[in-house]
């Protein structure tokens, strides 16, 4: 494993300019990291990664072109040792869950304040996982319950069985004939995560559009599970 430091190399990926130079400043004044690099693009900032070989990459999560977590994916599979912090304005319980579990060490909030981006860099920079206090007890009620449905879809047939408690809370929405932006709106979510657990219940559904998940949930007991958990 790669020995990270003080002077670790950092590459930034953030679709929105400002903010990414808004970090790269904030990170050459405030600390001995060395930034390599910066791009608004996901795609880009993969070359990138492959060209300069970072410690750490910022990266933002809602990205236009390619999401984080696809672009994380991607990073992953380099097996450069990169370690990834993901970036977000979101605090979605279930967009950290699925971060983590594909391999980023940390989860930033774009709201925290310059001191606190700086301690996370330092302790991913020191090989430990990083996120904020306010999270940490809401990623691991999500860990928690995200394994008991895996264990319950383990006995089970229903393919609904198969869903995060998130992505049910997509499917209950697109149930009742909300769109992208309305789902968006409703969970405080972007339309782009939006998608994302749209695929995945198409995924996990075997089905190929909206209307063939909104018929196999009805079908098969999605109206009663739902409400068996609002009691």
């Amino acid at each position: 494993m790669r020995e990270f430091k003080r002077n670790s190399r950092i590459l930034l990926i953030d679709d929105n300019a400002d903010h990414l130079r808004g970090i790269k400043e904030l990170i050459t004044l405030e600390s001995s990291y060395n930034v390599v690099g910066a791009t608004t693009s996901a795609n880009i900032g993969i070359n990138l990664a492959k060209k300069y070989r970072p410690d750490i990459i910022l990266m933002d999560i809602n990205m236009p072109e390619k999401d984080g977590l696809q672009a994380i994916q991607e990073i992953e599979k380099l097996d450069m040792d990169i370690r990834v912090i993901c970036l977000s304005g979101y605090d979605d319980a279930d967009l950290i869950f699925r971060a983590m579990k594909i391999g980023a060490k940390g989860y930033v909030l774009k709201t925290m304040a310059s001191a606190q981006l700086i301690y996370a860099i330092d302790e991913v920079a020191s090989g430990k996982i990083y996120l904020p206090t306010a999270l940490t007890s809401r990623f691991f009620e999500y860990f928690q319950r995200s394994f008991k449905d895996e264990a319950n879809a383990a006995t089970e047939e229903n393919l609904l069985t198969y869903l995060t408690a998130r992505e049910e809370e997509v499917l209950d929405l697109l149930t009742q004939g909300n769109n992208y932006k309305g789902i968006a709106g409703k969970l405080f979510i972007s339309e782009t995560t939006v998608k994302t657990h749209v695929n995945n219940i198409f995924q996990k559904l075997q089905v190929n559009d909206r209307t063939q998940a909104v018929l196999y949930a009805l079908n098969n007991g999605f109206a009663k599970r739902r409400a068996k958990l609002a009691v």
